[in-house]
């Protein structure tokens, strides 16, 4: 818990926390050393090793660091459950596969409600800024396989994965950007793509 941690190791995980929310990725060993003040990089790796022994951390196939659990979970526990951040999604790869996973986030169960199976989605760019998604903020969504018409969803389309509004008119299916850039035009779809589920929230500028 929280207490296993120092100042420097709460830092540590913080800015690794932080840069894989909004940028997708966790700083080189180097950038760590100089957000810790150290000098040396293998003084920054000695708290990362550190981190990973205590279980927050693991190191992945590629050497990139997966985040296990929230450094804030002790604080809230009882009233959060973990929902991993599978970030922009790799293609044509299942959303919750093993390697997509970033971090395991905790959210409030208000939203994340028991009974459900939810995860964490990086969004980018402006074509749902009149609904309320921004460029780099996350949006729950809950697993399902289908829609109402309104329904914020994430769709999978040849293998990309988009956030639209879903809609069903007559034999198609129009997935409608809701943007104040014009050049976002709606999806017709006959076919050929899978709902992965739908928009329950959207966390904007998660808390640092």
């Amino acid at each position: 818990m929280e207490h296993e941690l120092n100042e420097t190791e709460l830092k540590a995980l913080r800015a690794l926390r932080n840069a894989l929310v909004h940028e997708g990725f966790t700083p080189s060993v180097r950038e760590m050393a100089r957000v810790l003040g150290f000098n040396s990089p293998r003084s920054a790796m000695l708290v990362l090793n550190r981190l990973i022994e205590k279980g927050w951390l693991r190191r992945r196939k590629d050497d990139s660091l997966q985040l296990l659990r929230d450094f804030s979970e002790s604080r809230h526990r009882a009233q959060t459950v973990d929902v991993p951040l599978v970030g922009n999604v790799a293609c044509g790869t299942p959303f919750l596969a093993e390697e997509n996973v970033e971090a395991m986030i905790p959210v409030s169960m208000t939203l994340a409600r028991s009974g459900g199976k939810y995860f964490l989605l990086r969004a980018v760019g402006d074509s749902m800024d009149l609904a309320g998604i921004a460029d780099g903020d996350l949006v729950l969504v809950r697993q399902q396989a289908s829609a109402d018409a309104g329904q914020k969803v994430v769709a999978l389309i040849d293998e990309a994965a988009t956030v639209k509004e879903f809609h069903r008119e007559k034999d198609v299916i129009l997935l409608k950007p809701r943007s104040t850039n014009k050049v976002h035009k709606p999806i017709v779809l006959s076919d050929n793509f899978l709902i992965q589920g739908v928009v329950i929230a959207t966390l904007p500028k998660f808390e640092t």
